[in-house]
């Protein structure tokens, strides 16, 4: 009986190897089989397609177009994309100390940081870089224009600008540019501190640390944790700036991947800095990843009160893989759960729609409760929810598509040549300025085009007799202008303050900005008045 039993085990460990096995070759067979296909096919085009091919560009935008069906995380790298994401990481490198857009004209400032190359030389956010070591940018794909302004420090370069029309020649030497994660820290009264922190490079938690010894040596008993527009970064700094505030060995987050070894537990492994100071932390729509699993632990232990809009829920975790010829790949390997259990992942990309390509949100459907630590009540399913919610209009299409244009960055520009002198104490973006803002849309901006507007341009240009029609394209398409307006009002709230904050930026760097939040943002206001107030502080915290 026993010889029988081991037999048949026996047959059956080699059935499942059989079978193990065959299906590995047959996914082998079938990856091969998928990458000759491709190989034969460039192969062909190459040879016969009857204008020149591009390889790199070709295969590159085979393989984006390609990886957009997954997730909007997953991507492949150049060499030059993975030297960029490599500095974003990092937060160091060799150049003048700008933010940039790249498009045909050459490369646009659109940020100067304070005391660094550019800042010296005078160039202003706004100025259109046109030429470097007279190389002419125009027409340059970005991959070009990206490494023209970056190489080792002390490196003199010549560059030309256009400044409203103007063309002004620069001599900058490189310089070793450091981004820090936290560009304000300050003492909003004699007991409560405040800091900013805008992303989650290698150096946060070195420099979240930094800013809150230096505020506890000037006496902070209480904290205001800024990471609103924060897109989150490193796992690992999100990991040490918990710690700072829980108990060490505490759990920050779990991850579970298809494969077991992307599926992990972390804690905090070092000793805290304060267990007892009270918090808020400050979240919007634009917090995410890193900046959700920070909120998403303080919450569910108690240890902070979360405070602002829902965040922008995303709840999956990236690494990166090197491919071959330097180039690599980002690719979402895991989802994550905060300490309660919740993942507030909150576009369910898996199920997207194939016809249409809509992508389901897990907050219409079935949301799931969690309790904290002292039995509070949370949810899964899009974002953090704060504990105090800040009311905000919720954006329109129109909105959306307006922050993806330029129009707020070439109105501020605009702005800031007709009024140089803005002082920040007395500075305030009106009523009256945010009607000047929707004539600039309707008069002179020609990048932020609605749907609407585009299809009709399509249909005009393509009627076969404009003649007949013509005197109702202009009527038609003063309509279309007023609509997108009265659209964009609806977010008035919003839209004020990214037109204040960008002029601010202009003439007095984000340290200008975040001094006159200080002072007059809502949200900040309202979140030392909280915390002035300790019972009702405590009572937010407790068990409903």
């Amino acid at each position: 009986m026993k010889f029988i039993y081991k037999k048949q085990l026996a047959i059956f460990l080699l059935v499942a190897t059989i079978l193990i096995l065959f299906s590995f070759t047959s996914k082998f067979f079938e990856i091969a089989k998928q990458l000759e296909i491709y190989t034969t096919l460039f192969k062909e085009l190459n040879m016969y397609y009857v204008h020149k091919i591009n390889p790199a560009e070709f295969t590159e935008k085979a393989i984006k177009n390609t990886l957009k069906s997954l997730d909007p995380y997953t991507r492949f790298y150049t060499e030059q994309d993975v030297e960029d994401a490599k500095i974003r990481r990092e937060g160091e490198y060799g150049g003048v100390g700008i933010s940039v857009y790249y498009d045909k004209k050459g490369i646009t400032i659109s940020e100067i940081y304070e005391g660094f190359p550019a800042d010296k030389a005078g160039l202003k956010a706004g100025d259109i870089i046109t030429k470097v070591n007279d190389l002419a940018l125009k027409g340059l794909e970005k991959n070009q224009l990206s490494s023209q302004l970056k190489g080792v420090p002390n490196t003199h370069i010549s560059i030309e600008i256009d400044r409203q029309g103007k063309v002004i020649p620069f001599q900058l030497q490189l310089g070793k540019i450091n981004i820090n994660p936290v560009p304000f820290y300050q003492m909003i009264d004699a007991k409560t501190g405040y800091i900013v922190l805008t992303r989650f490079n290698l150096k946060a938690s070195k420099e979240v640390k930094k800013a809150f010894k230096g505020l506890k040596k000037k006496g902070m008993q209480k904290l205001i944790f800024d990471l609103r527009g924060n897109p989150g970064g490193s796992l690992r700094e999100s990991i040490n700036i918990v710690n700072f505030f829980t108990p060490k060995g505490s759990i920050v987050v779990k991850t579970r991947g298809k494969v077991q070894k992307m599926s992990n537990t972390y804690k905090g492994n070092n000793n805290p800095l304060d267990l007892e100071i009270p918090i808020v932390v400050l979240v919007n729509g634009r917090s995410a990843s890193a900046s959700e699993i920070v909120s998403g632990a303080l919450q569910d232990y108690d240890r902070a009160v979360i405070m602002g809009t829902r965040s922008f829920g995303k709840g999956l975790v990236q690494r990166y893989f090197k491919l071959t010829y330097g180039t690599q790949l980002k690719a979402t390997i895991s989802k994550y759960y905060t300490p309660s259990g919740r993942c507030i992942q909150e576009l369910d990309y898996a199920n997207r729609d194939p016809k249409t390509g809509e992508v389901p949100k897990f907050s219409e459907g079935t949301v799931h409760a969690f309790t904290t630590q002292n039995g509070r009540t949370v949810y899964d399913g899009g974002g953090v929810l704060p504990d105090v919610k800040i009311n905000e209009s919720k954006q329109t299409k129109t909105t959306k598509k307006l922050l993806q244009s330029r129009a707020i960055f070439n109105f501020s520009t605009d702005y800031i040549v007709k009024n140089p002198t803005t002082s920040l104490e007395n500075f305030t973006f009106s009523y009256t300025n945010f009607i000047n803002f929707t004539n600039y849309l309707k008069t002179a901006d020609t990048t932020f085009v609605t749907k609407q507007e585009n299809l009709f341009n399509i249909a005009y240009k393509a009627a076969t007799n404009n003649n007949s029609i013509s005197k109702y394209h202009q009527q038609i398409q003063q309509a279309l202008k007023t609509q997108k307006i009265s659209e964009i009002n609806k977010n008035k709230d919003i839209l004020k303050t990214l037109l204040q904050d960008e002029i601010l930026e202009r003439s007095f760097y984000k340290k200008g900005v975040y001094q006159y939040r200080l002072k007059n943002d809502p949200t900040i206001l309202q979140a030392i008045k909280l915390l002035q107030n300790e019972k009702k502080y405590n009572r937010i915290l407790a068990k409903k």
